[in-house]
């Protein structure tokens, strides 16, 4: 019998051992009250959250959508009950333009290689905002560099808050794509979105929202704000990390290119030819973080 790795031994589980290792599970932090304020970069876990994960891998531990036995089924109902929840929670027209990924990073890089790939040309314009994190600066990088189109930012003033009047003025017929934070990660600064996706519109560009820090704050209507695609991160939200949303319009979903390939995103697979899943599926390739 093979001897597990010493990461794997009991030792390690005791839950004496990992509050000795790791003060902060303790509640405490160098002999003092622990005071967590990092909330921008990942959220503590309510005990609903952790005993929901632990209680799916003890009792309904099962891939999901490929089974017909009676746990498969459970989580699977499980799973697209989540997304559902999700889907009220955006006010989302319908579950099939909510998409599972791994956070809003991938959002966003969905987005950018699907369907920025498939439509920018040379002299075609990205804009973005001088607030953007790097997730929301760097894949419209690659794609423009890819494409030949250009990426434009919107500068801040000295309040940290968007130039409007620049913002409105950049516009016009090459833009293509208007990508922007609603929340700034580092600044605090609330953008107009809804003003700002209203502009955008005028002129013909598709736009995505990065949610990552707005969720977890104020009510979100996705119908409301009128963008193309909201992304968020559920790590932000009380949630575990690897799993975040992408909400897109199904009239776009429906017309970008798979990201990736395998798994549920495909309908049927020759040698010759594949087809494409339904939404949302179509942009859930392999197994997710069911959990």
């Amino acid at each position: 019998m093979l001897q597990a790795p010493a990461i794997l031994s009991q030792k390690t589980f005791d839950a004496h051992r990992v509050r000795a290792d790791f003060p902060l599970l303790s509640g405490t932090m160098q002999g003092k009250p622990l005071v967590y304020l990092d909330n921008a970069a990942t959220t503590q876990k309510p005990n609903s959250v952790i005993e929901t994960i632990r209680l799916y891998y003890e009792s309904l531990n099962a891939n999901i959508h490929r089974g017909v036995y009676q746990l498969s089924q459970g989580a699977t109902d499980a799973y697209e009950g989540a997304r559902e929840k999700v889907r009220r929670f955006l006010n989302a027209g319908d579950s099939g333009e909510i998409i599972y990924t791994r956070g809003t990073t991938e959002g966003i890089n969905l987005v950018a290689h699907s369907w920025g790939r498939s439509i920018l040309k040379p002299g075609d314009e990205v804009i973005i905002t001088a607030m953007e994190h790097h997730s929301n600066i760097v894949p419209w990088q690659m794609v423009c560099q890819a494409t030949g189109a250009r990426l434009r930012v919107v500068p801040i003033n000295d309040n940290g808050e968007l130039m409007l009047a620049d913002f409105a003025g950049m516009l016009g017929g090459r833009t293509k794509i208007v990508s922007m934070v609603h929340c700034s990660n580092s600044l605090g600064t609330v953008n107009p979105v809804k003003q700002l996706v209203g502009l955008a519109r005028q002129c013909g560009a598709v736009t995505i929202v990065d949610g990552a820090q707005w969720v977890a704050h104020h009510p979100t209507d996705v119908r409301d704000i009128g963008c193309d695609f909201y992304a968020l991160s559920g790590h932000k939200l009380f949630g575990p990390t690897g799993i975040g949303i992408l909400y897109g319009r199904r009239e776009l979903l429906d017309a970008m290119p798979p990201y990736q390939g395998g798994g549920d995103m495909i309908s049927s697979v020759t040698f010759e030819k594949t087809s494409w899943n339904e939404l949302p599926y179509k942009f859930e390739a392999g197994t997710p973080n069911i959990e």
